[in-house]
């Protein structure tokens, strides 16, 4: 049965496909519409979930992405539903003097029936992926709530436009409006006091798949991730920091407090991640000992499918990218991350002429720079800092997330460097702060100017910085993370490719806002050595998702915030408990 099962599952999978498709076809073509119909009344009946609505196309798709997610709950339900519908097939084909047994589609639809319960049931074990225990509870609620909004809604719409004027009361229209939503044929009292324009009909039916996919959804969503960073587990991190974070220049920033982590049954490696949209993000490497990586990289992937998540990682290294393959996961090459070895850094040499120029002006215009650690700034000059900063800040939305740390003057974070750059009259006009990579690098966490600055500026602080490189023992720093760098620098030179020049075109056209080319041009001036990150993932079909996942991780998307009613509670660290991974009952989440 082990090898049949997976196969049981697929096959309930493209079932629940192929219904959706059919029910499409049913909505367009009228003529198959209507035998679809026909053969749904009386002596009739067809498989499990074939109707002609819009709704059951929605109910067959939902299914189908939820099934393939292996979630319980799914398959629950069409346990349920389909073996009621198998056994009223039965019984209606075996009573003795009925008519059923008359009509050949009656066999078919059966045996159709019946085998996908079959299939249902020999895949069980493969449908393990846990929902919100909330979900059952809030999607009854939220199904009366859209049936009766929608209810009234299509009232009010058959009201405006019944050619028979006064002959049905709001009763009569309400039952029309909820029948139409739910594909259910209109009685012949209905009939006889209302008709509608055909469009008022499709409108309504409409209106009902889109309340529809709000119940689905919320019937079957992933659970959030309450768990966030205890101070137990900032603790740990910082252990693992202090021993391997010099093998990564993102690993200060797995100490973001709105991520979750999953250690390794050894405690010596960790995978810090943030679960958006049902996907379970993970930034940067796994942080401590590289041999420990696999232990924690499988009770994060064991916890990820527990609960139906979407596994992806943000801006890997490629010595990351080959562990996490090895765990099944894919990788696409998302950018390059600029570093600059302090003993390999200059100002010499035409290459750096342009540099040179504009860090010449500035000074001549007596700006300087002053740096320090944040443990070195006293309590009310950070404080003048951060209102400062948040001044400053391009719109209300705090950016970053795989590369940010997400906050500023946290009495925890004293080995960050602050530059403060002021202008001749000493007032302030740029910031820029870093965190610790390792015992002699730093990566760049916050870049904040003031709008009415020389140009240059910040390449003026960023040369200070590596100039003055002893007041903070520094031999190397990470600066900004340029995406798809390698399609703008191929793509200008002679003899490339027309893939390649239209896909450099389309992201300088998005550059306009999100500012992709303008990075790599800033981060090129350094000359710095550049270290390729990847995206990883398990399915390409995912991708998709996980990019809106990663938008709104990074703040780039804000996703709008639903009524109460379909919230859920997000538990605040204080209430937060150890978790005991399935892949690694001796770890720690």
């Amino acid at each position: 049965m082990a090898r049949w099962r997976p196969r049981a599952a697929t096959a309930t999978i493209w079932y629940l496909r192929l219904i959706a498709l059919l029910n499409v076809v049913t909505v367009v073509l009228a003529p198959f519409r209507d035998q679809v119909e026909t053969h749904n009344k009386n002596e009739y009946f067809t498989p499990y979930l074939m109707t002609a609505g819009l709704s059951s196309a929605v109910l067959s798709v939902f299914l189908a992405i939820t099934m393939r997610r292996r979630k319980r709950a799914a398959w629950i339900f069409n346990t349920a539903l389909a073996g009621l519908f198998a056994l009223l097939y039965l019984l209606a084909m075996t009573l003795p003097g009925g008519n059923f047994t008359k009509h050949p589609l009656n066999y078919v639809s059966t045996v159709l029936t019946c085998g996908f319960v079959l299939a249902l049931l020999i895949g069980r074990k493969e449908f393990t992926s846990k929902g919100d225990s909330s979900n059952p509870k809030t999607a009854a609620a939220t199904f009366v709530a859209v049936l009766g909004f929608g209810g009234v809604v299509g009232a009010a719409l058959v009201a405006l436009t019944n050619e028979l004027a006064g002959a049905a009361d709001f009763w009569d229209m309400f039952r029309y409006s909820v029948g139409r939503m739910i594909t259910i044929d209109a009685t012949e009292h209905l009939r006889s006091v209302i008709l509608v324009p055909t469009w008022v009909d499709t409108v309504i039916n409409v209106m009902g798949a889109v309340f529809f996919v709000l119940v689905f959804y919320v019937a079957f969503r992933s659970p959030r991730d309450t768990e966030l960073l205890t101070a137990e587990d900032e603790a740990r991190i910082r252990g693992l920091l202090e021993k391997q974070g010099e093998r990564d220049s993102l690993g200060y920033f797995a100490l973001r407090r709105d991520k979750a982590v999953m250690f390794s049954p050894s405690g010596k490696a960790a995978v810090t991640y943030r679960v958006v949209g049902g996907v379970s993000l993970a930034s940067g490497d796994p942080i401590g000992d590289p041999e420990a990586w696999p232990g924690a990289i499988d009770a994060w992937l064991s916890e990820a499918r527990e609960h139906a998540w979407a596994p992806a990682v943000m801006g890997a290294s490629e010595e990351a990218g080959v562990i996490y393959a090895r765990h099944g996961l894919d990788a696409l090459e998302l950018g390059d991350e600029a570093i600059v070895e302090l003993d390999e850094f200059s100002l010499d040499g035409r290459a750096m002429r342009v540099v040179r120029q504009a860090y010449n002006r500035v000074k001549r215009a007596g700006y300087t720079v002053r740096i320090r650690r944040h443990e070195e700034i006293p309590e009310y000059e950070m404080a003048e800092l951060v209102a400062k900063a948040d001044q400053w800040r391009d719109g209300a939305t705090e950016r970053g997330f795989s590369m940010a740390l997400g906050r500023l003057g946290d009495p925890g974070d004293g080995r960050c460097v602050m530059l403060e750059c002021h202008d001749a009259e000493g007032e302030l006009k740029a910031l820029l702060s870093f965190v610790p990579w390792g015992a002699d690098g730093l990566s760049l966490d916050l870049m904040r100017r003031a709008r009415d600055t020389e140009n240059g500026l910040m390449e003026f602080m960023v040369i200070e910085l590596l100039q003055r490189a002893r007041e903070v023992n520094l031999a190397r720093v990470s600066l900004n993370f340029a995406m798809f760098r390698s399609v703008f620098e191929r793509g200008s030179k002679l003899g490339a490719g027309p893939v390649l020049r239209l896909w450099r075109s389309v992201l300088g056209f998005f550059s306009r806002w999100w500012q992709i080319e303008s990075l790599y041009r800033a981060n090129a001036k350094y000359r710095p050595i550049w270290e390729p990150r990847y995206l990883l993932f398990e399915k390409s079909s995912e991708i998709p998702r996980i990019g809106i996942a990663s938008a709104r991780a990074e703040g780039f998307i804000t996703a709008p915030s639903l009524p109460a009613l379909f919230r859920r509670r997000h538990r605040g660290p204080s209430g937060a408990e150890p978790r005991v991974p399935v892949a690694a009952q001796g770890g720690k989440g």
